[in-house]
């Protein structure tokens, strides 16, 4: 893949990237990271009426997509709504909690025909099968059981006529982009909008979510961190999808736990959802508190693969070019390499300045080189500065187009951020960023327990 030279110390490096930002928005390379978290002019920009009207028409128009409206709810629960003025607070918070019990459980005799349906009488399939749901997902609910075998299971079950709703909200995507064009022209670019169709459609697959929770779970089979719980393809339907079942804890437990624990397990959910991309070419693209559990042996489990892309290897390499340039300082080649990609259109007022210190502004967490602290508030600043077309130092970027390929990868580097800041986790993210930047070895003992354990298996990285 292409790339400039890299400057030989971290010292170097990083003296680099902050003499060049000092001439611009900010001093240096921390402040430009902090203005992510901004919090008055966050606050500022939501205090506006049309802002709030805007947003709670969106929120009402999602909110009339059944299955799929359950992902604003979640967005809503990982970010952090005391931006929202506190007149406006409860409201907002009211629709959002509204998107988020929106396929609230169903009657058990309901869900057992939809199981029956596709597997024949219970009994023949399951020993035991709990009757009250353990969880809602945003197509299907989950239920405890055991197989007769032993084997102790969780099995979702897709909601009756949520396909019908799900494709019906797919007829609304160009509804929807049209609304969305004024904060971001993206949302109304068919490419992107076929995306977002595509993924949507693949959530109701649970066969195919069976097989890449298959793969994904032998891939991390035996990880010293890590757990995927497999599927148990033999009892996987069109409408079923039985796993095993993973006892722990939830999210919100991990939260209460010591900053050298929540540490520890903010490295780990990194390590998944970021650099799994940049080590395999596929990624899990819905990064979310409820799909993230601490096992009962402490290792970190995670669930949920109907969101599950491949990514073109070229693409990839784009996406890392890019990332060091930008921890490189070099703005020009970051300019170019999107001209060339056909993100910036070269006969805008966009600047190769105003791209490195965008670039610095939604995904600095990754390369700066000191410990940061990420914050639900410095989450929620990096949402409303990357997507509100008001915000002053990047009108000119709004109005550039995102490529659809791009589209879930730049999701899921978003919710991890907001994941990670629920917890509060700290950690130099840029020393683990350079493992999938640059090649290096692995600088923290997580780090390096993973990297024996891949040597003992005889891995070899994707790339």
């Amino acid at each position: 893949m292409a790339g400039g030279g890299v400057p030989g110390g971290r010292a170097a490096r990083s003296a680099k990237v902050g003499q060049y930002i000092a001439g611009q928005a900010a001093r240096n390379v921390g402040r430009r990271l902090s203005m992510m978290g901004r919090t008055a002019e966050a606050r500022e920009v939501l205090a506006e009426r049309s802002a709030m009207m805007k947003a709670q028409q969106i929120v009402a128009v999602l909110g009339s997509m059944k299955g799929s409206a359950m992902k604003l709810g979640q967005m809503g629960s990982v970010l952090d709504l005391d931006f929202v003025p506190e007149a406006h607070r409860e409201q907002f918070r009211a629709q959002l909690a509204a998107l988020q019990d929106r396929a609230p459980a169903m009657p058990f005799a309901t869900m057992r025909q939809v199981i029956e349906d596709d597997l024949g009488p219970l009994a023949r399939s399951f020993a035991e099968f709990g009757e009250t749901s353990i969880a809602a997902a945003s197509i299907g609910q989950v239920h405890r059981a055991r197989l007769h075998d032993g084997r102790v299971v969780a099995v979702k079950v897709k909601y009756p006529g949520v396909e019908r709703a799900v494709h019906a909200d797919i007829s609304n995507l160009e509804f929807l982009g049209k609304m969305g064009k004024t904060m971001l022209p993206s949302l109304a670019d068919t490419g992107v909008l076929e995306e977002v169709a595509d993924n949507l459609r693949s959530e109701l697959d649970y066969e195919r979510e069976a097989r890449t929770q298959h793969r994904v779970a032998q891939r991390y089979r035996g990880h010293p961190f890590i757990t995927v719980p497999d599927s148990i393809e033999e009892f996987c339907t069109h409408n079923v999808l039985v796993t095993e079942f993973v006892e722990g804890h939830p999210f919100s437990h991990m939260k209460t736990l010591p900053a050298a624990d929540r540490d520890h397990y903010g490295e780990l959910i990194y390590r998944f959802y970021i650099a799994g991309l940049f080590a395999d070419n596929e990624f899990c693209g819905d990064p979310h508190p409820g799909n993230v559990l601490l096992a009962a042996d402490g290792k970190l489990a995670f669930v949920d693969f109907g969101l599950y892309k491949e990514m073109d290897p070229a693409h990839v390499d784009f996406e890392r070019y890019v990332l060091r340039a930008a921890a490189e300082g070099r703005g020009e080649d970051l300019f170019d390499a999107w001209v060339g990609r056909g993100i910036i259109d070269p006969d805008s007022q966009v600047t190769a300045q105003e791209s490195l210190a965008y670039v610095w502004a939604a995904t600095g967490w990754h390369l700066l080189d000191e410990k940061v602290t990420i914050t639900p508030e410095l989450a929620t600043g990096a949402l409303l500065l990357a997507v509100d077309p008001r915000s002053s130092d990047f009108q000119g970027m709004h109005k550039q187009m995102l490529p659809p390929e791009h589209v879930f990868s730049r999701r899921a580097d978003l919710f991890t951020f907001a994941t990670l800041g629920q917890l509060r986790a700290t950690a130099n993210w840029h020393e683990l960023a350079r493992e999938w930047l640059y090649d290096e070895p692995a600088r923290t003992e997580t780090g390096r327990a993973i990297e024996q354990w891949r040597r003992d298996r005889g891995d070899q990285p994707a790339r």
